[in-house]
Formats: C-alpha cells, sequence, structure tokens
C-alpha cells in the first residue's frame, strides 16, 4: 500500500469530515477538515503565523499556494475584503475542503487544483503566501521560492513561513538567493515568517 501523504494528489484514506475553529486577524473562523490533508485537528501554528504577520494591502492580488483547506486564503480575504484572493493545492481533497470552507466563511476566492503555480502560470500577483510542504523536501521547497520571482509584480511580496533550525533557515537563504533580499517578519515558537520583494532591476 502506498503511504498517503497531505501533498499526494488524490488521498486514498476515507474523507473523515469534521470542524474546526480557530481565531486569525482577530476574526473566528470555522473549518471543515478530515483525514489525508494537513494539519487536520487544528490550524497549526506555522500557518496561524504566517496568517497573523504578513503583510497585506487592501488592493492586492493574492495567490495562496499549498493552500490545503483554505485558512490562509480565507482569514485574509476576511479580514481585507478589498484584496483578490486565488488558493491553489496539488491536493484535490484538500481543494475540495477549501471551496467548502469559502462558503462556509461566506467570502469569495478563485480556487483550482494543480501543481505548484500551474493552475494560475499566466497570473502574477502582489503577495504569495506559503507554508511550505517541508515533508516534500527541499528541493520542491526551492522551486517555490525560484518560481514566485515570475509570479510576482513589481514590488510584490513572497512570504514564506518555516520552522527556523529545520530547514527556514535554508530557505531565507534561498530567498535572498533568488530575489536579492529577505527579512524576518516574525518569529514564534522556533517558526519564521520571511518576506523577500520583488524589486525592479
Amino acid at each position: 500500500m502506498t503511504q498517503q501523504h497531505y501533498y499526494s494528489e488524490k488521498p486514498t484514506s476515507e474523507l473523515n469530515l469534521r470542524t474546526i475553529t480557530a481565531v486569525l486577524r482577530d476574526k473566528t473562523f470555522k473549518f471543515y477538515t478530515g483525514s489525508g490533508v494537513f494539519s487536520p485537528n487544528r490550524v497549526d501554528p506555522a500557518t496561524m503565523l504566517l496568517i497573523n504577520k504578513s503583510i497585506i494591502n487592501e488592493a492586492d492580488k493574492i495567490l495562496d499556494i499549498c493552500a490545503g483547506y483554505g485558512p490562509v486564503g480565507i482569514a485574509i480575504k476576511k479580514t481585507f475584503p478589498g484584496t483578490e484572493v486565488y488558493m491553489t493545492d496539488v491536493n484535490k481533497r484538500a481543494i475540495h475542503l477549501a471551496k467548502k470552507n469559502i462558503k462556509l466563511n461566506k467570502i469569495e476566492a478563485t480556487v483550482k487544483s494543480g501543481n505548484l503555480y500551474e493552475p494560475f502560470k499566466d497570473e502574477k500577483f502582489d503577495a504569495i503566501l506559503v507554508n511550505p510542504p517541508m515533508a516534500a523536501g527541499r528541493k520542491l521547497c526551492f522551486q517555490i521560492i525560484e518560481d514566485a520571482k515570475k509570479h510576482l509584480n513589481e514590488n510584490g511580496t513572497l512570504q514564506l513561513v518555516a520552522r527556523h533550525q529545520k530547514g527556514g533557515e535554508q530557505l531565507e537563504k534561498k530567498m535572498k538567493e533568488v530575489f536579492g533580499n529577505v527579512e524576518a517578519l516574525a518569529k514564534k515558537s522556533g517558526f519564521r515568517v520571511y518576506l523577500s520583494k520583488n524589486l525592479a532591476i
């Protein structure tokens, strides 16, 4: 039997649907989750840090990549109603849940399943938010950083969260290499939110 991961395209485990509650950006949200998706029992601390500390402007066009069941994109849209939010994940079950959660939380967002940026390959964004799938390997996480540059508008930002001592430091260095700049927006419980800006050449 093939081991199932939250970054599998089609989890084969039975979906045991449940709901969880989370306070994000001082607002209370409910989310449908279930087996075969990332952190089904709670919004994990890294994702919470990314949501609470990300820098967003009211009219931004935002991509929530590796969106899972959707807490990042949904919380940002609810907090900043003027934003235009796009969400994607390779995990079709996660996308199914994200669509349910968009309706549950009464927001509007565009959601598509697919590998990394492929569903929105012709789009550019003002901010890309990601809690990268570290378990899928450093190569994939590096690809997310490298490909972000061509999907960002001028002065757009990549905002990424990771545990600094467990791979985050390498991702921070990669962001500096790709963008020429990086800063730590926030630190909590070993996690950091890193931000790089797509500066004009």
